[in-house]
């Protein structure tokens, strides 16, 4: 199917959403309390996508707010050093705070406890957003963290406006998180108005069971969103592969077999490299295979951004899996 973008545009791709700090107790298997030592690097899933695109030699930019402190810099000077352009990130000062996390590698009954408290990352305004600048962009990415709250939401909106009046393809990345959401109506609801703003939605089962309002029905809720608006809708189910529809059908992919160190960074890896594949012009079954691939290279290894594949990575990991 051939998806309505243009790829001469001076960015790959602009996120919208969460950058922040994450802490990795050391040596791996090793639970927080019992902790001596940490590896430190940048998460958050804006954050952790624009590296996923950069990794591969793509121009990609974040759109979010970082604090004015030794952290915020922190997470500004690390994305840099992957090559994503923060230009149009704001500092604030104040009680505001880039977020934390501190993350477990084990494959089971692994924790991760966020601080986000005045999360500096939903002062995103409305002013923050320039139609000129979105319009340099292939692909626009808003994250549903984004939509958590104001302004942030408010702003992604706008940058969903301007996308599909500019022609950039905006993919709704749907990342629930209940300790980001104040009413599950309301995030219900929020959700559902963004989905008829964009051009295709990624989601794993549980997100999509958001939608649905009901656990067994989130596949139905996928199918209707392509029927409405979508040019594309992919339904990850975790192990169980993912079916991505498209309106001339739908196609399964399944996952690559690997020793998961951990249960966290696969959705990110997942959506920055399809957006690599698709922005190669590799079909799109072709493009969420690899992009299937780097969820499994991203869970088999510690940490999030700092293991985001290059090209040569992902080809030598597919050769071998």
């Amino acid at each position: 199917m051939g998806l309505a973008f243009d790829p001469t545009r001076s960015f790959t791709a602009i996120v919208i959403g969460r950058a922040g700090m994450d802490l990795y107790p050391v040596p791996d298997g090793t639970d927080i309390e019992s902790a001596e030592h940490f590896a430190v690097e940048i998460g958050g899933s804006a954050g952790n996508i624009a590296v996923a695109i950069a990794r591969h030699g793509k121009r990609v930019a974040l759109l979010g707010a970082f604090s004015d402190d030794a952290v915020g810099r922190f997470v500004r000077q690390h994305l840099g050093r992957y090559g994503v352009d923060t230009s149009r990130c704001r500092t604030v000062s104040g009680p505001y705070r880039s977020s934390l996390a501190i993350c477990e590698t084990r494959p089971t009954d692994s924790e991760t406890v966020f601080y986000r408290n005045g999360a500096v990352d939903l002062q995103l305004s409305e002013d923050d957003i320039d139609g000129a600048f979105i319009s340099t962009a292939a692909f626009l990415v808003v994250t549903g963290t984004a939509l958590a709250v104001e302004p942030s939401r408010s702003a992604a909106f706008r940058a969903m406006t301007f996308a599909r009046s500019a022609g950039v393809f905006c993919i709704l990345d749907l990342d629930y998180r209940p300790v980001s959401s104040t009413s599950l109506e309301q995030t219900r609801r929020i959700l559902t108005e963004a989905t008829t703003r964009c051009d295709a939605v990624v989601g794993n089962d549980e997100e999509f069971a958001v939608l649905a309002q009901s656990p067994r029905a989130g596949f139905e809720v996928a199918g209707q969103l392509l029927r409405e608006n979508c040019q594309f809708v992919i339904f990850k189910k975790g192990a169980a592969g993912a079916v991505t529809m498209t309106r001339e059908g739908s196609f399964e992919t399944g996952v690559f077999a690997v020793s998961a160190k951990k249960p966290f960074g696969a959705g990110d890896a997942f959506l920055g490299n399809l957006i690599v594949g698709l922005h190669h012009g590799l079909p799109l079954e072709s493009s969420v295979r690899r992009a299937a691939a780097a969820a499994a290279y991203v869970v088999s290894r510690r940490g999030c951004a700092f293991v985001m594949p290059t090209s040569t990575d992902l080809d030598s990991f597919i050769a071998a899996h």
